[in-house]
């Protein structure tokens, strides 16, 4: 398995530029935007990555299970990893953040402040059975989850039976064992999915899905996805970038401008003087009900991650859909254009990969593929 990545480069958490003598440390990030995937050094037994603004954090599942970040600190050195300044071997699973790093071991969480030069995790938990090693998925710990916030530690209901666990910039989405969904946190932008924009404190059912089982679950900084049973991709919030994969007024604004700055006065002036009809197309800057949106007609939807405002799904036949904004080039279309639709990206396909994961940070995307030849054997 291969991983690429693509998108905010700034710190080196894709890439790290090959220094010349004649070059100096400040160099050595290479390029910011990154708008065609490429394919990460030393990534040989990653099997999983987890990814913020800043950093990316690889768990590789070598002898000794270990974690290992790229990305801010590293790029100082013009190194493709930075040490872990605590123990990691055996790590089972990790998630990072700007602020800590969290990790599952087979006995205990810990939770490490980036910041903090203690020796000491800033929170911790002990495993006492295999039972809740089994439903360790994070951010979900047993009785509840962590945030990269204090309190670290939230408590959940045991009776939600939570499957897994999205949080997005201000807000969470959770799947529960009977795939139904529930939302809490900040709903301005109508990222919870219940027809409002107001907060909702506890976890809440996203009624407009009440009697489809979900799948999967993922948030982006104001926006919310899921993948239903059969393939259906559902999205919900913020649309500001086209993150959504609906019409949005800015994005359609802007590429007519760039096109033809005078079109749209033309088509005005013409229909006016033909007497014809306008027709004004819709718009969507907030979506506060689930949507469903077709990425592809001819195949399901296998999982799907969301970065800040941007969004990047894989079919069941291991092709990867980018859409929202692009400035950073973490839609990988060789641009830094937004997009308001799903566009398939067309190197892995070039390239005869098959991709099989997506993991969005904020500003960039990650993805591992196989050779298709290797899928036939």
């Amino acid at each position: 398995m291969r991983w690429f990545g693509f998108g905010f480069n700034a710190f080196a958490q894709i890439c790290v530029q090959e220094k010349s003598d004649k070059e100096d440390s400040s160099s050595a990030a290479g390029e910011v935007k990154v708008n065609v995937p490429i394919e990460l050094k030393n990534h040989v037994g990653i099997s999983k990555i987890r990814a913020s603004w800043s950093r990316r954090a690889s768990l590789f599942l070598d002898e000794e299970k270990s974690v290992r970040l790229a990305g801010f600190c590293a790029f100082i050195s013009n190194e493709s990893f930075s040490p872990v300044m605590v123990d990691t071997r055996g790590c089972r699973d990790a998630i990072i953040s700007e602020t800590h790093l969290t990790l599952a071991f087979p006995d205990r969480i810990e939770c490490w402040d980036l910041q903090s030069k203690k020796k000491v995790p800033s929170w911790s938990m002990e495993i006492l059975t295999q039972s809740q090693n089994s439903d360790v998925n994070l951010p979900l710990v047993p009785g509840g989850y962590i945030s990269s916030k204090t309190p670290i530690f939230h408590s959940l209901s045991s009776h939600l039976q939570a499957k897994s666990l999205a949080l997005g910039g201000e807000h969470a989405i959770l799947l529960t064992a009977a795939g139904a969904v529930y939302t809490w946190g900040q709903g301005s932008h109508g990222e919870l999915g219940h027809g409002g924009l107001i907060p909702e404190e506890e976890p809440r059912t996203v009624e407009a899905l009440w009697g489809m089982s979900m799948r999967s679950v993922a948030a982006g900084g104001w926006h919310s996805v899921c993948v239903g049973d059969g393939g259906d991709l559902y999205v919900w919030g913020w649309n500001g970038s086209g993150q959504l994969g609906l019409p949005s007024r800015g994005l359609r604004k802007a590429s007519q401008q760039k096109s033809d700055p005078q079109s749209g006065e033309l088509c005005s002036s013409v229909s006016a003087c033909l007497g014809e009809e306008r027709h004004e197309e819709v718009y969507i800057s907030i979506q506060a009900f689930p949507a469903l949106v077709d990425v592809s007609p001819s195949c399901e939807i296998r999982t799907v991650s969301c970065g800040s405002r941007h969004t990047a799904a894989v079919t069941t036949t291991g092709c990867l859909y980018t859409w929202g904004w692009g400035e950073y080039g973490q839609l990988g279309h060789q641009t830094t254009t937004s997009l308001d639709e799903p566009k398939c990206v067309e190197f892995f396909r070039n390239e005869c990969l098959h991709v099989v994961d997506v993991v969005c940070g904020p500003w960039n995307t990650f993805t591992a593929a196989v050779k298709k030849e290797v899928l036939a054997t």
